[in-house]
């Protein structure tokens, strides 16, 4: 066989006609292997051991034995990380194991109380703590089946991600097979544990210089930038082309090891987690004091700049696996981490303008308008005002040079004026007296901040009624324009019109086209039948949020039953008073409102009856009222253990309460459960009424 080879760069040339396939399956094999080392030194090493263009040149000789044998192409070759035609939308995924988000604090004070309710829970100081910096980017789980991997998802709501797979094969840093070294430094690498399932979860991000390398490119194009490397990952794994994931220069991080490796500690998932293949988060240590701790944390905070990625804070985890398992989960979060989160962000700008919108309801919002400023990672042109009070608290007025606070993903907020920089002749902020859409009265009601456009035929109003309905029935594809576009041709008037369209009422609009407008038709057809809360929900009955709605339909069970409830029937529902049983008896009692749910009805949609789990805990029934500060929960994490064990839960003390929980510093709740006669529970009682 004719060959030639230039051994120190690994760059070959083969005669393929003169090659038989078991010599090509072999060379194959060899190359995949080859390529795969130098993935590994460079992006988890950091040793570039090859250059790029001979780098390159093995991908091509590999590519070519493929095309010439495509039937020797697995999985796991790196030709595989690009390809396929794109795709129409995501799938849906279904974590095995649900990925939980982490509790935040934000001072040591904060940070030892998270210490102090872990020894309580755990039995035992613990001291060894492995902390991890905060990369900002996406989450992604990575399952591997025999080595090989299976599925990319993103981290959805915990419990279903999107199906990322073939996006995520195009990052380098992500190992398409798990690594088996020949002689492993870790005993714990056995090969039965990777022939097993084994996940892997972390984080995909942007690096910073190749963000800005990309910038620069789109800049000198003259093509609009992208704002931050965080929100530009994200979207750049959720493309429906992985053409277009490739070409971003994303790079991963991991955080997690699911597999049987005899692991104990989280110190030694990261050598495992390096041995597989995987560059584990980088900055991370295991670290035995809080003064340690906190030298750590700061020391990331002032390095954050120079770290080449974008890090928000400091993971803190018990570094013992089984002490980790046995504290548990309380509501969506481990006991046994927590997220020690960098101080919010400040800035100072000039506000232009003071806008009002409006919302469903009608009510309406200020909003200002700012001189574009630089603040937690993103440009920020408005910032949150709430309303007229709070623009009267902080005497906010147009021209005024104010304060910018944000902290994690919170939208900014005005913290504070700086009233010796205001320029003169500035006038206080008042109301406006108009709908500045439809330009009908504005009134202020009785007992209430809000101001509220009189005309309930607004536009904006019926826009955002149909959008919060959407987002209720969780259809994807419905944006504020394409609503607006709907609404201004007359194709529908309200929610339950989505139910109704066809491809061809919205085909020709701008942006539809055949494949566009029969994916938006699909999505809402795929959610024709919704839970019950959802529903109540979706109907955008004034002060019914998202808990008010599970309440109100564990209660009643079906949708007859809630909207034939009289004001008597829905005061029964505990935490619900007068105002919110008014509003409910109120919606229903339009005649407007009643057809809209016919009409829902009528266009397909199927409501679920409630289900309330059967499980019998000794709180199955039972009525509590949460007071004063506990050490094992948050306030809204025990309402939820509540809620799991099949109470109920009550913002107030009455005579239908039947326990008052106590913790530290109680309010007058605990007075009125003295007055009243309601029994008290510790939090040691409580714990062992939820078990």
């Amino acid at each position: 066989m004719s060959r030639n080879a230039v051994v120190d760069e690994c760059v070959f040339w083969y005669d393929l006609s003169i090659m038989t396939k078991v010599e090509a399956k072999q060379r194959i094999e060899k190359l995949k292997e080859v390529i795969a080392g130098h993935r590994y030194n460079y992006h988890v090493l950091d040793k570039a051991t090859i250059s790029d263009a001979a780098l390159d040149s093995l991908k091509h000789e590999l590519y070519t034995l493929e095309q010439e044998y495509p039937d020797l192409i697995t999985l796991d070759s790196p030709t595989q990380r690009v390809g396929g035609k794109p795709l129409a939308k995501f799938d849906k995924v279904t974590h095995k194991r649900p990925v939980l988000s982490m509790e935040d604090v934000f001072t040591r004070e904060e940070f030892e109380a998270w210490l102090n309710r872990i020894e309580k829970v755990g039995g035992k100081r613990v001291v060894d703590l492995f902390c991890m910096p905060k990369l900002d980017g996406l989450a992604v789980s990575l399952v591997y089946k025999n080595g090989v991997l299976e599925t990319a998802a993103t981290r959805g709501d915990g419990k279903v991600g999107e199906d990322v797979t073939n996006n995520v094969k195009t990052i380098e840093a992500i190992p398409l097979k798990l690594r088996t070294p020949a002689t492993s430094p870790s005993p714990s690498l056995e090969r039965r544990g990777i022939d097993r399932r084994v996940e892997v979860r972390g984080e995909v991000y942007f690096p910073v210089e190749a963000f800005e390398k990309m910038n620069r490119a789109l800049e000198k194009a003259g093509e609009p930038t992208f704002a931050n490397p965080r929100n530009t990952a994200a979207g750049s794994v959720r493309q429906l082309d992985s053409s277009v994931t490739a070409s971003r220069g994303l790079a991963f991080v991991a955080w997690d090891l699911d597999g049987d490796f005899g692991q104990q500690t989280m110190e030694e998932e990261w050598k495992i987690l390096e041995e597989l293949g995987f560059r584990a988060a980088p900055q991370s240590k295991r670290l035995d004091s809080v003064e340690a701790i906190e030298k750590q944390w700061k020391w990331l905070q002032e390095k954050r700049e120079k770290l080449g990625y974008w890090v928000d804070g400091m993971v803190v985890r018990v570094n013992e696996n089984a002490l980790f398992e046995k504290l548990g989960v309380v509501g969506k979060t481990p006991r046994g981490l927590v997220a020690w989160k960098f101080p919010a962000q400040e800035a100072t700008t000039k506000v232009k303008e003071i806008q009002w919108t409006v919302g469903r309801t009608g009510a309406l919002t200020p909003v200002a308008v700012v001189e574009p400023t630089w603040i937690g990672g993103t440009t920020v042109q408005h910032a949150s005002l709430h309303n007229l009070d709070e623009i009267q608290r902080l005497d906010v007025r147009e021209g005024d040079t104010v304060i910018l606070f944000k902290a994690g993903d919170i939208i900014p907020k005005i913290k504070e004026t700086i009233v010796k920089l205001r320029p003169t002749g500035t006038r206080k902020t008042k109301a406006p007296s108009s709908c500045p859409v439809c330009g009908s009265k504005v009134e202020r009601r009785e007992g209430e901040v809000a101001m509220y456009c009189t005309n309930p035929k607004c536009f904006v109003q019926d826009r955002e009624a149909i959008l919060y309905a959407a987002r209720a029935f969780e259809i994807d594809g419905l944006g504020p324009q394409t609503v607006a576009t709907l609404l201004e041709n007359g194709i529908i008037t309200s929610p339950a019109d989505l139910f109704l369209l066809k491809p061809g009422d919205v085909l020709g609009l701008e942006g539809f086209a055949d494949v566009s407008a029969n994916k938006l038709v699909e999505q809402i057809q795929a959610r024709k039948t919704i839970a019950l809360p959802n529903f109540i929900l979706a109907l955008g009955i004034r002060n019914v949020g998202e808990q008010t709605a599970i309440d109100i339909a564990n209660h009643f069970g079906t949708l007859e039953t809630v909207v034939g409830a009289t004001f008597e029937d829905l005061i029964e529902v505990e935490g619900i008073g007068d105002v919110v049983a008014r509003s409910v008896r109120e919606y229903f009692d339009q005649e407007h409102n009643q057809k809209l749910v016919e009409h829902f009805l009528k266009n397909g949609v199927e409501v679920l009856k409630q289900m309330v789990s059967a499980k019998k805990t000794m709180a199955t029934g039972k009525t509590f009222v949460v007071t004063g500060t506990l050490e094992s929960f948050s306030r809204d994490d025990a309402k939820e253990a509540i809620r799991r064990a099949g109470g109920k839960v009550a913002g107030s003390v009455s005579t239908k309460t039947d326990f008052v929980v106590v913790g530290e510093n109680p309010g007058s709740k605990f007075e009125d459960a003295k007055k009243l006669g309601v029994p008290t529970l510790s939090e040691k009682e409580f714990l062992a009424m939820l078990s």
